[in-house]
């Protein structure tokens, strides 16, 4: 099959999104078929990558998004896609995307839409309240009507479509690189320069963004410093509140450095760590806190979050602010260092990349034998 896939929002810098469309990419490719990826950019470009061939067209940058870009000419890109001639068509973004869905249709063509964000999580983490939920109940209620199958990561990403009894949604967790992301990634130079031996190093490792809440990662190394314990906290990445971030971090044990692009550099980093921090209300699956717990780091999540289903007992989900966190990391600073690392290790290997593409195969399989009916789910 040739399987064309569209994606705004990615860029070099993007993080778990890039990740799985590569990942996948690569899978389809080792299982025989065709990959394409098509994604906004600066400027046009194609090239051939192991996850397929990658086609940029110009894309509209997103005001305060710290240079993400949206695709929006249609005509442009329903030629391209008429060009392309997929076989199926995977669209990772519900809303400006959303009218691919009828082009496929009317070309008798499968569409599976991959549900990345919580829509009902970004309009409260908006504000929207109860206008939010009619929104997010509008919005997934023609997302589902429109794609002949919807793909979430998690049970939690699926609530907000299971509420509106869709009989087209199909759950696939996303997986890890389980070689590339191993406990024998710990590095002890790189130890030595982030913090001093009686130092636990604790790591957030995301997009500074709101809804990302990275400062929540800065005030649990204050309830931590407050306990008395010594510590020290890296911030790996970039976005619109990196400096807003520094200010509020100033006169703490906080080293920032850039988005770590260097995959090979990102592991030994969350190998290195004694605990990890993955502080986001609305993450509907996580990637970064998977490759920790791969790396034998513990993770401390949102309890609100789709992260409670990945790390399972390999970490503490914890209800509130910094604080909160704050007293998730003591918590599992307490345990024995060999065997939360071993139930860190244990848990990212339920999660293999294999398993993964075999789950996305079958929604296009599945997407391709569902008869195009514009009635389902009472459209």
């Amino acid at each position: 099959m040739r399987i064309v896939r569209l994606a705004n929002f990615v860029m070099p810098r993007s993080g778990g999104l890039r990740t799985a469309l590569q990942a996948l990419g690569e899978g389809y490719r080792a299982a025989g078929h065709d990959p394409v990826l098509v994604i906004p950019g600066e400027r046009a470009g194609e090239q051939d990558t192991p996850y397929g061939k990658v086609i940029t067209v110009r894309g509209v940058a997103v005001p305060g998004t710290g240079g993400y870009r949206v695709i929006l000419g249609q005509r442009r890109l329903a030629d391209l896609l008429d060009r392309l001639a997929p076989d199926c068509l995977e669209v990772s973004d519900r809303f400006t995307l959303r009218w691919t869905a009828r082009w496929a249709r009317e070309r008798g063509i499968g569409s599976v839409m991959v549900s990345h964000e919580s829509l009902a999580g970004l309009l409260g983490v908006a504000g929207a309240g109860r206008i939010g939920r009619w929104l997010t109940d509008r919005l997934n209620r023609r997302s589902a009507d429109q794609y002949d199958v919807v793909v979430c990561t998690t049970n939690w990403a699926g609530a907000e479509f299971r509420r509106l009894d869709v009989t087209n949604l199909v759950e696939v967790a996303l997986g890890v690189d389980l070689d590339l992301f191993h406990p024998h990634r710990h590095d002890p130079l790189l130890r030595a320069r982030l913090a001093r031996p009686d130092q636990a190093l604790i790591v957030h490792c995301g997009r500074l963004s709101p809804e990302k809440r990275p400062g929540r990662s800065v005030e649990a190394l204050r309830t931590i410093l407050a306990d008395g314990v010594h510590a020290v906290l890296v911030v790996a990445g970039d976005g619109p509140l990196r400096g807003r971030l520094r200010r509020r971090a100033a006169g703490l044990p906080v080293q920032f450095v850039d988005f770590v692009a260097d995959r090979t550099s990102l592991a030994a980093l969350l190998a290195t760590a004694d605990v990890v921090l993955a502080p986001g209300p609305i993450e509907t699956f996580g990637l970064a806190a998977l490759e920790a717990l791969a790396c034998g780091t513990p993770v401390v999540v949102d309890a609100r979050s789709a992260l409670p289903e990945v790390i399972g007992d390999a970490g503490a989900a914890v209800v509130g602010e910094g604080p909160a966190f704050g007293a998730g990391v003591l918590e599992v600073l307490r345990r024995g260092e060999a065997s939360r690392r071993a139930a860190a290790r244990a848990r990212a290997e339920k999660f293999g990349w294999s398993e993964a593409v075999g789950g996305f195969l079958a929604a296009h399989a599945l997407a391709a034998a569902c008869p195009l009916d514009a009635d389902r789910n009472g459209a």
